[in-house]
């Protein structure tokens, strides 16, 4: 028994500096719970929510939606010309819509954070005393900037 107990005491050391040598394996970080996946109707349909409640700021000139869904940068394009945001905002004062409906609604997604709606407008109203079209087809295209989508630029054609 002695002569085994040098034998035991070298073996139990060996296996010993074995098991200090094993890395130890990290615990999995927590994953990041993932935004639930929007599927392109329902994309669709936040945009155009979204394009109606500029459409009814417009009618009602309530500056503060502008100010929410366009982006600083947003450019809008229609018979008069080229404007920028703090323009329709400003020219807003001007105008007086009666009603206004929108249909047709088109989505295309060009990637991840960036669509392009297209939709039939029809209205009635005036802005600076001049009768606006009572037919656009309109175009807006809306970026995800900073989580939220914002419309960065809108073209409105009437019919010939």
């Amino acid at each position: 028994m002695k002569r085994h107990l040098p034998l035991a005491a070298i073996l139990v050391l060996a296996l010993a500096t074995l098991s200090f040598a094993q890395e130890a394996t990290p615990s999995p970080a927590p994953k990041k719970p993932r935004a639930p996946r929007v599927t392109k109707a329902q994309l669709q349909k936040q945009l155009a929510d979204m394009e109606t409640a500029l459409w009814n700021a417009w009618k009602n000139r309530d500056a503060s939606v502008f100010e929410k869904h366009l982006s600083a940068d947003s450019v809008l394009v229609d018979g008069n010309g080229v404007s920028s945001k703090s323009n329709v905002i400003g020219g807003m004062s001007s105008c007086n819509i009666n009603s206004f409906s929108l249909s047709d609604w088109k989505m295309t997604k060009l990637n991840a954070n960036t669509a392009v709606l297209t939709y039939k407008g029809t209205q009635s109203g005036a802005c600076g005393g001049t009768a606006i079209p009572p037919t656009v087809w309109a175009s807006t295209i809306w970026m995800k900037r900073k989580g939220a989508w914002v419309a960065t630029f809108h073209q409105e054609t009437p019919p010939m």
